[in-house]
């Protein structure tokens, strides 16, 4: 059957305390509802349906480009009511999958034998067994084992309230019989709302099979409410991506102490050191190392790269064999070609670098192609921006710059020239020459260094 999923997105959170809706909270610094959209998507449906209430059109605009039709549930009465307002845009002979924009951590794979359960005449519940079920609806099964009706936990009795075994809301149905099964919902309980949770039972009575499915972990039908939760959710992610990283050979120093905020791909004996942070699209090729404290964001590294302690890595590519830091700062549009090394507080912006070459402390390179072989000196800064302009600085292969040298853009330095230390160089190098730019030297005999007066 082909699928359709609905993501119930319409939810205040109000216990969030905050002006932002609850589904565009960040967990890995993307919004909850970014990582259901996704995890939807992976299931390839026919289309997705997001319902939203709360937060008006920051919702929908936050997600302006994603292929997903929106559904705006102007009153919430609750989640039945909320399901019913998608359905006159899926087909009869679909598939629905309902998924919840504040449970982020559901695991496609789950969905799919869920998915496998389900068919035309088969209702499929996701459950989930809890050692604190409080709050949760209580799954309540027939002596065969099926699903008879699942009570909300403020419409449970005290004998429901010891069952552990409880909804997460994560149904699979058949358009066709969910539309039937909505339309007969009522709200006569507690909340006053239209449970979605009530179906289980209409459809059991119509003797339709109601097949449970356990969750084979808690962590990934949590649901988020409030900050404590947002939190607990977040550390639920880490652990999880810290162990397919680990799975897919990486050594980690603490597992506990890594933050992966996008995609890692990863070569063999990768090792990650304490407090690393990988946000966006993230390359690490084989036997690199990333010391602690490391941010690195939508960049690649190539093999045998060793990556010191405290460096940012952001937008940049990185060749093999390369050394970077400690401290070094690696911005948008940095290219480094193998061999090359990045020392202590270095900054690269806009730069492509050659093989080999080197700038191992307190440097600034921006807006520059630089050769290979060249070594750069401590202290040196490529000038390239005059306050409206940027220019670019070109220094050509086996170029030698002393340390505390001024390079003002645009310049261009011939292979294998030296510059003297401590030159500010305005105009284009000769190659093979020695190249000074300095101001005359001074003493002035009759100079006396100012006396501060005695405040006595």
């Amino acid at each position: 059957m082909p699928l359709s999923v609905v993501i119930l997105a319409a939810g205040q959170g109000k216990r969030m305390k905050s002006a932002l809706a609850k589904v565009l909270q960040p967990l890995a610094r993307r919004p909850l509802l970014k990582h259901v959209i996704e995890t939807a998507q992976s299931l390839k449906p026919a289309d997705i349906h997001v319902v939203y209430g709360h937060g008006g059109q920051a919702v929908p605009a936050a997600f302006a480009d994603e292929p997903v039709t929106w559904v705006r549930q102007a009153q919430q009465l609750g989640t039945g009511h909320a399901v019913k307002q998608a359905m006159p845009g899926i087909a009869d002979d679909h598939m629905v999958l309902v998924l919840y924009g504040d449970v982020p951590l559901i695991q496609r794979e789950t969905l799919e034998r869920l998915l496998a359960v389900a068919d035309a005449k088969t209702l499929a519940v996701l459950t989930v067994m809890l050692q604190d079920p409080s709050g949760y609806g209580r799954i309540l099964r027939d002596k065969r084992g099926r699903i008879r009706k699942i009570v909300e936990h403020k419409d449970a009795s005290k004998t429901e309230l010891r069952v552990r075994e409880s909804n997460t809301g994560i149904i699979a149905a058949p358009a066709r019989l969910l539309k039937k099964w909505l339309a007969l919902l009522k709200n006569d309980n507690a909340q006053r709302e239209y449970y979605l949770t009530d179906i289980a039972a209409i459809a059991a009575k119509e003797r339709i099979q109601v097949a449970p499915l356990v969750a084979p972990t808690e962590h990934e039908v949590l649901g988020v409410n409030d900050k404590v939760q947002l939190a607990q959710v977040e550390a639920a992610y880490r652990q999880m991506k810290a162990r397919e990283l680990m799975l897919a050979g990486v050594t980690l120093i603490d597992p506990a102490r890594l933050d992966v905020r996008g995609t890692v791909a990863v070569g063999s004996d990768v090792e990650l050191d304490v407090n690393v942070v990988l946000e966006g699209k993230v390359i690490l090729g084989n036997r690199v190392r990333i010391g602690s404290n490391c941010v690195l964001r939508d960049s690649e590294i190539g093999a045998d790269t060793q990556v010191f302690p405290n460096c940012v890595i952001d937008r940049a590519i990185v060749g093999p064999s390369c050394n970077i830091g400690p401290f070094a700062r690696l911005r948008p549009g940095a290219a480094l070609a193998r061999d090359v090394h990045i020392g202590n507080f270095v900054e690269v912006k806009n730069a492509k670098i050659g093989a080999g070459s080197k700038a191992n402390h307190l440097t600034y390179l921006g807006d520059a192609v630089i050769g290979k072989d060249v070594n750069v000196g401590a202290g040196t800064i490529t000038c390239n921006y005059d306050g409206v302009n940027k220019s670019q600085t070109h220094i050509e292969d086996g170029v030698f710059v002393g340390s505390g040298s001024m390079l003002v853009a645009p310049l261009r330095i011939g292979a294998r020239a030296t510059i003297g230390a401590g030159s500010t160089i305005t105009e284009d190098v000769p190659a093979d020459k020695l190249t000074l730019g300095r101001s005359r030297q001074v003493s002035v005999d009759s100079w006396k260094r100012p006396a501060k007066r005695d405040k006595g």
